[in-house]
């Protein structure tokens, strides 16, 4: 068994898909870019900075703690979730007809060691109109998603061409994350 520093659903499902035993923590960090911080080294501090709030709430700090951070960027400008319907259509307008690239950086440790990884997979949607974006923000399902779209949801739609990890794109790269488990000592075929 191992926490999971996330609340998010979708990371959840995956590890629950796989069979995993997991509690989780919701940790509360600041996710803001750091002045001068790459996309690479921004999304490996969020994940560490969560996976190192929810150790430090761990009663027993007995347990491996994972926690990840995934973004959506494109030529290095991150997309943040979208706080408004204005800055949700700016992300469409650049994702529409572009290749883009989803980053995860996942994080584990426990009490003697830590380990991190980053994943990259390259996404490429169609052209969308201003109509579609319209009608995709009024779903509702754009809210709290990095770069503003779910690709296990209605937002698969989008997606032309994926390059790498599908799982990475929804919120947990699962190959990679099974393999750093597995440093761990966790395995989920015992």
């Amino acid at each position: 068994m191992f926490v999971l520093a996330s609340s998010s659903p979708r990371r959840q499902q995956l590890l629950s898909q796989l069979g995993y035993q997991f509690k989780s923590i919701s940790p509360q960090v600041d996710e803001s870019v750091i002045n001068g911080e790459n996309v690479d080294q921004y999304v490996s501090r969020v994940a560490k900075l969560k996976g190192e709030c929810v150790f430090e709430l761990n009663e027993s700090k007995e347990k491996v703690i994972i926690a990840s951070d995934t973004i959506v960027c494109i030529d290095d400008l991150i997309l943040q979730k979208p706080d408004d319907f204005l800055q949700f259509q700016k992300n469409m307008r650049r994702l529409s007809d572009n290749w883009h690239q989803v980053k995860t950086a996942v994080f584990v440790r426990n009490k003697i060691k830590s380990q991190t990884i980053t994943v990259c997979t390259n996404v490429k949607f169609r052209v969308l109109s201003e109509q579609e974006i319209l009608k995709y923000w009024q779903t509702g399902e754009p809210i709290d998603k990095a770069g503003g779209y779910a690709i296990q949801g209605i937002g698969a739609g989008f997606v032309e061409s994926i390059d790498g990890s599908y799982s990475n794109v929804v919120g947990l790269p699962l190959t990679q994350t099974i393999e750093l488990l597995r440093q761990f000592d966790i395995d989920y075929l015992k």
